[in-house]
């Protein structure tokens, strides 16, 4: 690093960053002022760590894809210069890590982006295991960071005004080992990336999907919430009456898809038991003709927090409406989708055939969908105007996709 030109840089970039951005960093004091430190942090753009430098007093070298420094001899030099060092992404940089390790034990201070790339839109995205080998092979402490709204202020090469805001939460310590296992390695990655989520979701960040509901229990809504427990998603299935549930919860098969046994994160309640306000994801998988029946009794407890996918094949009675539609104006959650697949529930659950993921937010698109994708399934996602004709047949949809 070359303290002229980093000093130099910061008075000039963290007064643009409070009258531009209108910059806020909540729990600097977590930041250690003297001896090694990791800051781990989500990664939603470029300008990340150059904002999240202007929550220390002290210099914060940081990682940076090698492709960065192969592009333009003056950008490598500006790069270097303000303390970043390349990784190969994807690939274990013994390089990298070199580098870490010489930063941490002369006592200053490493970020990294565990997750490995920019993700955006949506919730955080999964972590990789190398904050936690730095930290057991360091013993440095690691302080959780969480960066929001960074990622609306580009838009190609315009800089638009928008708030950013950076909250940074207590260290965390693990023990020193001399080489990590990477079974270890991951299990300190999962201690360390909740804490960063925390930060995050108190922002306002959009967190990832845990509880879900399927209103439903026929085999299309049944597979389904087969797909969210196998992302490790708590289910609830919702069926017509407490016989139907009751039958299901001792068999733990429905019989309206055979031979497929019903994972544990899986329970089945009446529909009219469901506490929707508690769920982030509420599929509706039922008939059109049924669906303003299900929209009148269920529509006002769900949350607006909560994200609804509809699985309706046609349009809704003598209205015309496609289900989406139907659902957007009586519903009041945060967003709504479709997801279609194969005719056959069983080919969808033997992922021989892709789902079709279609929503006119891109966030919550990629929220299901990256839950879905955790399940093993292939994503397609049609356009944003596809997303708005919700309700055709799925296995039509998912064809034409």
């Amino acid at each position: 690093m070359n303290p002229i030109v980093y000093w130099l840089m910061r008075a000039i970039l963290q007064p643009a960053f409070h009258l531009y951005f209108r910059l806020s960093r909540i729990g600097r004091e977590h930041i250690p002022a003297t001896g090694p430190v990791i800051l781990a942090s989500n990664h939603r753009s470029f300008l990340d760590p150059f904002v999240i430098g202007t929550c220390a007093r002290r210099p914060i070298y940081y990682v940076a894809k090698r492709e960065l420094f192969e592009y333009h001899p003056v950008l490598s030099w500006l790069l270097s210069a303000l303390g970043a060092f390349p990784v190969d992404r994807g690939a274990g940089d013994a390089e990298m890590f070199a580098t870490a390790r010489a930063i941490l034990e002369r006592g200053d201070a490493v970020l990294m982006f565990p997750e490995g790339t920019r993700t955006r839109p949506g919730a955080l995205g999964r972590p990789k295991r190398g904050v936690g080998r730095l930290a057991l092979e360091t013993g440095a402490p690691v302080v959780p960071v969480a960066v929001y709204g960074s990622e609306a202020v580009r838009k190609g090469w315009i800089f638009r005004p928008h708030k950013v805001r950076i909250r940074i939460g207590r260290a965390l310590t693990f023990p020193r080992v001399e080489s990590a296992s990477p079974q270890l390695a991951a299990a300190v990655t999962d201690r360390i990336w909740p804490n960063v989520m925390l930060q995050w979701e108190w922002l306002g960040g959009l967190p990832p999907l845990r509880r879900a509901a399927v209103i439903g229990a026929g085999s299309w809504g049944t597979s389904v919430a087969v797909m969210l427990a196998r992302a490790g998603l708590e289910v609830e299935l919702g069926t017509r009456t407490h016989e139907q549930a009751e039958r299901i919860e001792a068999s733990g098969v429905n019989d309206r898809l055979p031979g497929v046994p019903l994972p544990a994160g899986i329970t089945a309640r009446r529909a009219e038991d469901l506490e929707l306000s508690r769920h982030d994801l509420v599929c509706l998988a039922v008939p059109a003709s049924a669906l303003p029946d299900v929209v009148a009794a269920h529509g006002c407890a769900i949350a607006p927090r909560s994200g609804v996918l509809v699985m309706t094949q046609g349009r809704v009675g003598q209205f015309g409406t496609l289900p989406s539609a139907y659902v957007s104006e009586r519903v009041p959650a945060w967003a709504v989708g479709t997801l279609a697949g194969p005719a056959d529930a069983h080919a969808a659950l033997a992922r021989r055939a892709p789902l079709a993921l279609a929503a006119p937010n891109p966030a919550f698109a990629s929220q299901v969908g990256d839950a879905l994708a955790a399940a093993g399934h292939a994503i397609v996602t049609p356009t944003t105007a596809g997303a708005r004709g919700i309700g055709s047949k799925p296995g039509a949809e998912a064809r034409a996709a």
